[in-house]
């Protein structure tokens, strides 16, 4: 498939005209505005009005990403069909999540869902990453905003039923033309590519010296059938890289979003509904606290025609009148206090746009944990309208490692890795080709699949006497609870040995 730079362009053009059309540049600046907090940006007020902010929305979102990741993701993989062994390609898999910091980045997935309505993970294979071998190159990863990434077809929300996925990349001119070069650009050529305002949504200043970089995925079959994922990356007119077929059978991006909307790709944030909730107790703060400054101290009314001078504050200062000075010449006036009906109705507000997101005083922390009991099952009771987001982002981790099993079938080659018992062996990685379509996959809180749990449940296996190989038994625990456990086994094994020749010499 021949695809020019012209082509990419009005693709790429048509897709942010798409999410113009339904608001995602501005939900996305507006949102984050209002998530960190400068919730008077854009308000035509007066300027030395008081601008206070009460964030309700920061605290109910950081809860949400809490709940939703408080527990260790763990993964546990199986072939479907029983044919292979992958436990060594289970320990490169946790390798991977920990080296590449899957597990952070996750965390700034789900932030960017609940406050943009979507978030991202791009994986990809870095060929200059060290790796403590002769061979180099890792697998890492790369959170990209929902704004710079673009479907094929915007009304489908899976990511493997794309024709074709573009991710637009703002970067500096000396990267992108040392990548142009390294991809066989000549010098003359790479220097003529210049910096443009193609801002893709973000702010910027005159002064911005990067350009956009565009980069096309998308598929082909191969001589025997299989889709191959491709790629193509240009800047304005210029390829920076041709053609490539990656190999992958998966696009390299895992999609998430916070609350699905039909018939888009793009999702429903937390906080898009509530953002009237927070201008209203913003502003209805501002003018309680501009009448409390106007109206709280009594103020002196006094008669002008007694007063020979103006009026002196100042205290014990003498007061020179016109007349007796035993008559009344002043009085103090006390403006009517602002109506209670003020501070209720801001309190009201808070506690429902608290509860309508999910979230109440008992499980912020708000109160005095005298019930315990009752406290954790009201807050127990209150995660339960979070656990369509902790399924879609278990999905979400599923993808995840289907992605990076199918990167590391291409890219990793033969490779040293360590034994269950900490001994060196060669494995060779491109037997994953095609394992993500027969692995079953299973994603959820690491206390599934605990060590502690499974030390628990060989303890009460081996006690009951359902297990009694006490080899068996070693095995089966966790290395890290037993140090030498090889070693002791190999004992036990040859103590075993021992006792069975002499039963048999009898």
């Amino acid at each position: 498939m021949k695809i020019t730079p012209e082509q990419l362009r009005a693709e790429y053009e048509a897709a942010r005209a798409y999410k113009q059309r339904i608001g995602v540049y501005d939900t996305a600046q507006r949102n984050e505005r209002f998530f960190i907090g400068d919730q008077w940006y854009g308000v035509n007020a007066p300027r030395d009005l008081d601008k206070p902010v009460f964030n309700i929305l920061k605290r109910v979102v950081a809860y949400f990403v809490a709940t939703v990741v408080s527990d260790d993701v763990a993964v546990s993989i199986s072939d479907l069909y029983g044919e292979d062994s992958l436990e060594d390609v289970s320990r490169q898999l946790t390798a991977v999540i920990e080296t590449a910091s899957i597990k952070d980045k996750n965390r700034d997935v789900i932030r960017n869902a609940a406050v943009d309505g979507d978030g991202c993970l791009y994986l990809y294979f870095d060929p200059d990453r060290e790796t403590g071998q002769a061979v180099r190159g890792a697998i890492a990863a790369e959170v990209i905003d929902n704004t710079n990434l673009h479907f094929g077809n915007p009304y489908c929300d899976e990511v493997e039923k794309q024709p074709y996925l573009i991710a637009a990349v703002r970067r500096r001119l000396p990267e992108i033309r040392a990548e142009a070069m390294r991809h066989g650009m000549c010098r003359e050529d790479a220097m003529l590519i210049q910096s443009d305002m193609d801002t893709n949504g973000e702010e910027t200043d005159a002064d911005d010296t990067r350009a956009t970089m565009l980069v096309r995925f998308w598929k082909e079959r191969d001589e025997n059938g299989i889709p191959r994922v491709h790629l193509m990356k240009t800047v304005g007119d210029q390829v920076i890289m041709k053609p490539t077929n990656l190999g992958y059978r998966r696009y390299p991006f895992a999609w998430f979003s916070w609350d699905k909307v039909k018939n888009s790709y793009h999702g429903q944030a937390a906080v898009t509904g509530l953002l009237p909730n927070q201008i209203f107790v913003n502003k209805l703060f501002a003018m309680s606290m501009e009448h409390v400054k106007a109206m709280a101290f009594p103020k002196v009314i006094y008669n002008r025609d007694m007063v020979a001078g103006k009026w002196n504050n100042d205290i014990g200062a003498a007061i020179a009148v016109s007349g007796d000075p035993n008559r009344a010449v002043a009085s103090g006036f006390r403006a009517p206090d602002m109506s209670a009906q003020v501070l209720q109705m801001i309190d009201k507000v808070i506690s429902y746009t608290r509860e309508t997101m999910g979230a109440n005083d008992v499980i912020l922390g708000n109160v005095q944990p005298d019930n315990t009991s009752a406290i954790l099952a009201v807050q127990k009771s209150a995660i339960v309208p979070l656990e369509l987001q902790r399924m879609a982002f278990y999905r979400y981790m599923e993808d995840v490692v289907r992605i990076i099993l199918d990167i590391m079938a291409c890219d990793y080659g033969v490779r040293m890795t360590r034994s269950e018992q900490g001994q060196p062996i060669q494995t060779d990685f491109s037997k994953l080709a095609g394992m993500e379509l027969r692995t079953n996959v299973d994603v959820g809180a690491s206390s599934y699949w605990s060590e502690l749990m499974q030390v628990q449940t060989l303890d009460r296996l081996f006690e009951r006497g359902i297990l009694s190989d006490a080899a068996l038994y070693l095995e089966s625990v966790p290395s890290s609870y037993i140090r030498n456990k090889d070693k002791i086994i190999e004992s036990i094994k040859k103590q075993q040995a021992s006792l069975g020749g002499e039963e048999a010499a009898e």
